[in-house]
C-alpha cells in the first residue's frame, strides 16, 4: 500500500504534552517500536529516503518513506510479528513493494543494518482538521514529547495547526523527524 504523507509537527515541553495528553484521555494509546534500517554506509540516508520495521502489539509493517515536493510517498508492507523479528533478527529484508522501489532509485543492497529502536507510546484521533497524533518517544537514554498533524491540503493544514498551537498556547518548536533525532542521539553515545 501506498500514500502520500503530510505531515505537520512540533516537538513538545513536557508541559505541553501534558496538557494536550487530557485532550486525548479517552484514547487508549499505542506502543510502537520503530527499528530504523539502512546500510553500513548510509546508502538511504544519502538519498533522504528513511525505512523502519514497526511492531505494534499483534503486527507490523515495513515501511520506506520518500520525500516528494510536498511530503512524503509512504510504502507500507504488512507482517506478521514473527516475521518482523526473523527479519530484524537476520537484518534482511522480504522481498515485496519495498525491495522493488528500493531497487528503482538505485539501492539494491542485499546488506542491511538495523540502527536501533525508538519507541513510542502514540495517542491518536482523528479531528475536524486531520488525524492526529500525540507522541512520547524513548531512545537510548532520551524521551521526547511530539505533535503531529496528517492533512492532505498541505496551506489549509499549516494554517489550522498554527491555529490550534495558538489556541492551546503551544510554541512551535521545529521537529526533525523521528529518524534525525535518533541518528543524532546515536551519534552522542
Amino acid at each position: 500500500m501506498k500514500h502520500l504523507e503530510i505531515e505537520l509537527k512540533t516537538l513538545l515541553k513536557k508541559e505541553e504534552y501534558d496538557h494536550l495528553k487530557e485532550q486525548f484521555s479517552h484514547i487508549q494509546p499505542v506502543l510502537q517500536k520503530n527499528y530504523y534500517i539502512d546500510t553500513p554506509d548510509f546508502q538511504l540516508r544519502e538519498k533522504k529516503v528513511a525505512m523502519r520495521i514497526r511492531t505494534f502489539s499483534n503486527w507490523a509493517e515495513l515501511t520506506l518513506k520518500v520525500p516528494q515536493t510536498v511530503g512524503n510517498m509512504e510504502y507500507n508492507q504488512k507482517l506478521t510479528l514473527p516475521e518482523a523479528e526473523h527479519y530484524l533478527e537476520k537484518q534482511i529484508l522480504p522481498q515485496g513493494m519495498v525491495m522493488e522501489k528500493l531497487a528503482e532509485i538505485g539501492i539494491e543492497s542485499h546488506d542491511w543494518f538495523v540502527l536501533g529502536c525508538l519507541a513510542t507510546i502514540r495517542y491518536e484521533m482523528e479531528t475536524s482538521i486531520g488525524l492526529m497524533a500525540l507522541d512520547e518517544s524513548h531512545y537510548f537514554d532520551h524521551t521526547d514529547y511530539e505533535l503531529e498533524l496528517e492533512v492532505t491540503d498541505c496551506e489549509q493544514g499549516k494554517v489550522d495547526f498554527q491555529q490550534f498551537l495558538s489556541e492551546n498556547g503551544i510554541t512551535y518548536q521545529k521537529a526533525p523527524s523521528k529518524l534525525i533525532r535518533f541518528i543524532k542521539s546515536m551519534k552522542k553515545c
